[in-house]
């Protein structure tokens, strides 16, 4: 099995902020939305795992201990006891020494939701469908039909398990194993719920309110203890896990906690300078374009963008501006236009030197935008 820190490339000894970073860096890089391919989607599990361990500071202590804090002789007599009774089954506290129970712990449920660039802005509340298994009514999880109750096994007196003995090298060896008759849980029921057939839980849906924070992002997962399925025989509910995934917008995009649009300026408001009303997110907003703007210039606006997921303040609009040129001209605009190339003495079209600002204003424009 791949080591969690190797699968998110960051040092065993990397801070919750750092691995938090390595994971969201390769969601956005595997996730199914992005990379269909089978191998990017066996990996974002294998990354999706790994974060889920290594972001809990209980399991990552018990990963960190490794396998040697679980082993049988890493108890002391205990371990030991538990091995020897699996083989030759002892009595005393070991296992096999009783019945088990019917509840368990119900399994976790994955639920992808899907949420609006706007919403994130600043989190939204919403109400999640789920169908997954719930508390059955008629018993109340304890599998038998309403008046009666379970009855104690015949075949191993309540114990739960059977013991044989078995000739061996070693002489005469009682070996215990689970009944077959109640499987293990020293109780039959005659009687089961007709309901849930006697399993204590029945699927249906039910709606959960959800309260999505401000700052998320595509991949990131939502946990919410006690929401995913109820247990067999009433056991306790197992966990739910909200998957986000934020949805396309037209017109913005997003980069960390930044917003990025496209603004496009006439050639004559580009020249004399002008201001602009543009809708934001979360309402108008005003922006100053400065006279003689470039295309691929970027302009900022402060505490625009998308709310810090943990931490105060939002990050910045980010808003590349775009000359348009007009295509067709009447003949007195052209005259117009004529006039100012002569009165104003342009240099003629010619490479530029090279300039890293340029380039990054360029690069930002094209690929962020």
């Amino acid at each position: 099995m791949a080591d969690h820190y190797d699968v998110l490339g960051v040092q065993p000894d990397a801070s919750d902020a750092d691995i938090k970073k390595a994971y969201r860096r390769l969601a956005r890089e595997l996730h199914p939305d992005v990379n269909p391919s089978p191998e990017a989607a066996e990996r974002f599990k294998d990354v999706t795992h790994a974060y889920d361990v290594l972001s809990d500071p209980e399991q990552r202590r018990r990963y960190d201990a490794g396998p040697q804090a679980d082993s049988p002789f890493g108890g002391g007599a205990g371990g030991f006891s538990d091995i020897f009774d699996a083989f030759f089954g002892g009595g005393g506290g070991g296992r096999g020494s009783g019945p088990r129970s019917r509840a368990e712990r119900g399994q976790d449920a994955l639920l992808r939701i899907d949420v609006d660039l706007d919403e994130v802005v600043f989190g939204t509340h919403k109400e999640v469908e789920v169908d997954t298994a719930v508390l059955c009514e008629t018993c109340n999880g304890s599998c038998c039909a309403p008046g009666t109750s379970p009855r104690t096994c015949d075949i191993c007196g309540g114990s739960g398990h059977i013991q044989r003995q078995v000739r061996s090298l070693l002489g005469n060896v009682v070996t215990s194993a689970p009944c077959g008759t109640c499987r293990g849980y020293g109780t039959v029921i005659p009687n089961p719920c007709p309901t849930c057939q006697g399993q204590g839980r029945v699927r249906a849906r039910r709606s959960i309110p959800v309260d999505v924070p401000a700052g998320v992002d595509s991949g990131l997962r939502l946990q919410m203890p006690g929401q995913g399925e109820v247990g067999p025989a009433g056991g306790p509910s197992g966990d739910l896990y909200l998957e986000i995934r934020v949805r396309h917008h037209d017109v913005f995009s997003r980069d960390g906690d930044d917003l990025l649009a496209t603004l496009e300026v006439g050639m004559t408001d580009a020249i004399l300078g002008t201001t602009a009303t543009i809708d934001g997110l979360d309402g108008p907003v005003e922006l100053e374009i400065r006279p003689g703007v470039q295309s691929a210039d970027v302009l900022v606006l402060k505490d625009r963008g998308v709310t810090k997921l943990r931490g105060n303040g939002r990050g910045d609009l980010r808003v590349g501006v775009q000359v348009v040129t007009p295509t067709k001209l009447s003949h007195k605009e052209r005259q117009l236009v004529e006039q100012l190339a002569k009165s104003h003495k342009a240099t003629k079209p010619q490479l530029a030197r090279f300039q890293q600002g340029m380039f990054g204003k360029l690069r930002d424009r094209f690929f962020n935008f």
